[in-house]
């Protein structure tokens, strides 16, 4: 939302947007309570989302979360609470792009740094069945490609890039 609007500002400067430039806020505005109700939803199992991912992954892709020969458990749910959070963030301001200009370039270079690309990209895999087993349908349906985006960009192996 806040970069289409940023956006608008910038196509629009000295004239009046046209109702086809406007019509994304109308669409915001039609879907602004389901927003705040995904956003309070998803802050409310948190918690259990990201515990819920840790125990699937411990139980399927043991390894994933040793990075290099060291046990990343500790930062990993700190790193995917962070990740979580943002995403949230973007469910309610309907704004993917911000997401990934302010906090997913960044942190995809951490990730890649740190050689957890493939644990990012197994984080966010299961994170969608995970969240799509404890929200309801229509929240899942705002999340999920929130974290397929994080998915993409923090589990790409630097020759994807």
């Amino acid at each position: 939302m806040l970069s289409k609007l940023q956006q608008l500002g910038i196509n629009s400067d000295g004239r009046y947007a046209s109702d086809d430039e406007l019509q994304f806020m109308d669409n915001y505005i039609n879907s602004f309570d389901a927003r705040v109700e995904a956003y309070r939803r998803i802050k409310a199992v948190e918690t259990e989302i990201v515990e819920a991912v840790f125990a699937k992954i411990q139980a399927s892709h043991p390894k994933a979360l040793l990075i290099r020969g060291e046990d990343t458990q500790i930062k990993w749910k700190q790193d995917t609470l962070r990740v979580l959070r943002h995403s949230a963030m973007t469910v309610l301001l309907d704004d993917p792009e911000l997401l990934r200009q302010q906090f997913l370039y960044w942190f995809q270079t951490i990730m890649q740094a740190f050689g957890a690309q493939e644990a990012c990209n197994v984080t966010y895999l299961v994170m969608q069945d995970v969240v799509k087993q404890i929200l309801p349908k229509d929240i899942a349906g705002l999340l999920c490609p929130i974290l397929e985006m994080n998915r993409n960009l923090l589990g790409a192996q630097l020759r994807d890039l």
